[in-house]
């Protein structure tokens, strides 16, 4: 059978986050659903009400139409979605299965909430003869690892999870050690994967532009706010700049304060050059996004640690300069990257002499060099060693019209 033969006969359902809780993983969805439709028969299977909404850290923003520019392409059947407490919304997710008959799962995977659900889909799936792909964005989110009780939870439960995955997706070298290094992955396939540019609302703009050469330098930070996203840092070295320097400059913080982290905020208001200083505290819509990415002139992203970064894909879909950490895979991501400047962590000197070279670069902009047919073609060729490798789980016989099997 041949690859193109092999494609149009898999059925792939993509298993991830939906828009009611609102994240880079609920764009990354779509994004990857949309383009694996070019060549397999896909749906979408999303993860609704994540946690109560008081636990939620963006709890501000739960349920708020963010996403105004995403649609699901139409011939990609979406079921949105399940809650963590499953009801009628777990029945109907295994219906929407049963419907898909999908030949391949792939889990997208980066909070624990999903986990008990993810294994009762994998579960059902894989008994229905379904190869399952797990899709790492990280090992757990850092907020939650925090928490004794989830991670040993997490701890707990992932193993029996893992035990039905066939092959796992990570999105840089660093994660290639990191996972394993966490998780017991044992015999399943891995296969490294670069991550595709965030381009349903911001365009490339890969060409040069003509700058109004009296304007200030647009500095801009997007995302949300949370102890190791180092913001504080970026605050510190803007005012580090004494104020000739400081007064070339337009810096825009622009996302929702997670975890009470108040840092940013406080040292913002104690800066020398506050006046210079936007901060916009809330999760801004796709169209806002779009807007204060079109008129930036660099982003910067001074994280203190990361596996992956969207706000970094959105600044290279751009194609804008973009001042980033040397921190876990991001140095990978942009190592092709040549509007990247790279900077040490928690090092607010070597930042602000970074934010001095800028202006250099204003008005330039670069080809990203990651794309959405990279992704496709990789998945193609794994799909295949899949079907050229026995399961690793047991496959069991059962009526696929209930979802009636246990968990």
């Amino acid at each position: 059978m041949t690859a193109t033969e092999q494609s149009c006969r898999d059925r792939v359902v993509v298993i991830g986050s939906g828009w009611r809780f609102a994240s880079g993983i609920s764009h990354y969805t779509y994004l990857l659903s949309s383009a694996l439709a070019n060549e397999y028969d896909v749906g979408a299977l999303l993860m609704r009400r994540l946690v109560p909404r008081r636990l939620y850290p963006g709890r501000d923003h739960v349920g708020a139409d963010v996403a105004d520019a995403v649609v699901y392409p139409p011939n990609v059947p979406v079921y949105d979605g399940v809650d963590w407490y499953w009801g009628r919304s777990l029945t109907n997710a295994l219906r929407y299965l049963d419907r898909q008959r999908p030949t391949v799962l792939i889990l997208e995977w980066w909070t624990g909430a999903v986990l008990h659900t993810y294994l009762r889909l994998a579960r059902y799936a894989a008994r229905r003869g379904a190869r399952v792909i797990l899709e790492w964005h990280e090992g757990q989110d850092v907020g939650e690892a925090a928490l004794p009780g989830t991670r040993r939870y997490v701890r707990t439960l992932m193993p029996r999870l893992l035990s039905l995955v066939d092959a796992h997706v990570v999105h840089s070298s660093y994660d290639l050690q990191a996972i394993p290094a966490a998780y017991p992955l044992g015999d399943a396939l891995v296969q490294v994967m670069p991550h595709g540019p965030y381009d349903h609302v911001v365009r490339s703009a890969a060409v040069p532009v003509d700058p109004a050469a009296d304007a200030p330098f647009q500095l801009l930070y997007i995302g949300v706010v949370r102890p190791f996203k180092g913001v504080e840092d970026l605050v510190a070295a803007f005012s580090a700049l004494d104020r000739d320097q400081a007064s070339r400059f337009r810096l825009s913080v622009v996302g929702e304060t997670w975890e009470g982290w108040t840092a940013p905020d406080e040292a913002i208001a104690g800066s020398p050059h506050a006046d210079l200083i936007e901060r916009v505290d809330r999760y801004v819509t796709d169209a806002e996004l779009a807007a204060y990415v079109a008129r930036a002139d660099a982003i910067v992203l001074p994280y203190h640690r990361s596996s992956l970064s969207g706000p970094l894909h959105i600044a290279m879909t751009a194609g804008l300069p973009v001042v980033v950490t040397a921190v876990g895979g991001l140095v990978e991501v942009v190592r092709e990257y040549s509007g990247a400047v790279l900077v040490p962590p928690r090092d607010s000197i070597a930042l602000r002499d970074a934010l001095l070279q800028l202006p250099e670069r204003r008005g330039k902009r670069y080809p990203n060099p990651h794309t959405w047919q990279a992704t496709v073609d990789t998945y193609r060729a794994l799909i295949s060693r899949l079907h050229q490798a026995e399961p690793r789980h047991q496959v069991g016989t059962s009526q696929a019209t209930t979802g009636a099997d246990g968990a």
